[in-house]
């Protein structure tokens, strides 16, 4: 009677039965089979990152894949596994397997190579900065090419428009973002103001004209009237300042009104407040100073190629000497000498005087012009090289139409 009463034993399963064969449902993205390989490595792609997200099995990738197929796809594919067993070979089973397949069909055996062409000549021309950058990306990820970062940085660089690649070649930078990003900037600069890419191509003589003068072509048959004057009246051309070698005038009548520099306690440049001068010393510079109002008054703002490398360049009449920046000796490693007689450079500003103490000779070209320069190296941010009198005087810049 007890044995009546007694529970029958309980039968327990294993908990991990119910759960081992149990895998996340999803839906994989249609493939149609259309011509595109673009398409094609879209959907490979996504397709491979889902079944890496769910950890699908090997067994079930293919059978997943292929019921994605529609279209075209779905009939290549029954047609496949006929002519498999038509010819006795094994199925498909592995997803590499049938990603090799599939790549055999939707791929062309050119294809690496039209990628590879397609990055050699790629261009930024139409396309924003970012537009520019994803574009070579890409294509280096579809051409499964694997480089040191200063290649890619190389690479980017050639291909950016000129306005853009000539104002961040010499500015620097740590990476590929970091470059991306100072484009970007340059970019959005050049969109705020569209006459910096208008500078940027073209030096139009016009600008530097002023109203009420003519070019210096215009006037040259006016100034051989002079020529009647009676003979016992000074020839102011034969008089030469040494303050800026200009002609027409001695030092204390310079008529330049630019400061410019003070070296130690010789003043090379000064503003000209002196009101003393007699009225027939005006009327012996008055010619000169008629000739050379439009070099003095005006800078002349220019590019100029050193090694390769578009720089920015000013000629100044006003300048005594020629200077280089020091940012620009530093990025191309130019070779300095020792200023054979170092001096201080007093800007117009409140950080005090500078010591000049080294030179360097900088080649350059304007065009078909090249020339080979010596000057004194300073820190300066308003143009990379700074062409004064001495240069103007020596190779006739004015006639050159520079």
């Amino acid at each position: 009677d007890d044995g009546y009463y007694q529970r029958p034993p309980r039968h327990h399963r294993p908990r991990h039965d119910t759960t081992t064969l149990r895998e996340p449902r999803f839906d994989l993205p249609p493939f149609h089979g259309k011509d595109n390989v673009d398409d094609y490595l879209d959907w490979e792609m996504k397709v491979e990152q889902l079944f890496t997200c769910h950890n699908v099995s090997e067994e079930r990738k293919v059978p997943m894949a292929t019921l994605s197929f529609q279209g075209y796809a779905m009939y290549w594919w029954t047609s496949l596994e006929r002519e498999r067993r038509t010819h006795h070979e094994p199925p498909i089973q592995y997803w590499n397997e049938l990603r090799s397949a599939l790549r055999r069909r939707h791929i062309p055996p050119y294809f690496e190579r039209e990628l590879m062409d397609k990055l050699q000549r790629l261009q930024q021309r139409h396309l924003s900065v970012e537009e520019y950058r994803q574009q070579m990306e890409l294509l280096m990820m579809r051409a499964g090419i694997r480089e040191e970062e200063r290649t890619t940085i190389a690479r980017f660089q050639s291909g950016l428009n000129l306005e853009i690649r000539d104002k961040v070649e010499l500015l620097p930078f740590r990476d590929l973002n970091d470059l991306v990003q100072l484009c970007v900037r340059v970019e959005q600069q050049l969109k705020r103001n569209p006459t910096l890419r208008k500078e940027s191509t073209s030096y139009p003589r016009k600008d530097f004209k002023k109203e009420g003068q003519t070019s210096y072509s215009e006037e040259r048959p006016l100034k051989e009237k002079p020529k009647e004057k009676p003979s016992n009246e000074p020839r102011t051309s034969s008089i030469k300042c040494f303050k800026c070698l200009g002609r027409g005038h001695i030092a204390s009548q310079c008529p330049t009104k630019k400061t410019m520099i003070i070296r130690g306690n010789e003043i090379l440049s000064e503003e000209n407040t002196s009101s003393s001068s007699s009225s027939s010393s005006e009327e012996d510079a008055s010619l000169s100073s008629s000739e050379e109002a439009p070099c003095e008054e005006n800078l002349f703002h220019s590019r100029c190629k050193i090694f390769k490398k578009t720089c920015s360049l000013i000629v100044d009449s006003g300048s005594c000497n020629n200077f280089v920046s020091q940012r620009l000796v530093d990025k191309l490693n130019l070779t300095t000498i020792a200023h054979p007689k170092s001096y201080k450079l007093q800007w117009l500003n409140e950080d005090g005087p500078i010591e000049v103490k080294d030179q360097v000779n900088v080649p350059f070209s304007i065009g078909k012009y090249k020339d080979e320069i010596l000057c004194d190296i300073i820190p300066m941010d308003a143009s990379h090289i700074l062409l004064g009198r001495p240069w103007q005087h020596d190779k006739a810049s004015i006639a050159m139409n520079f």
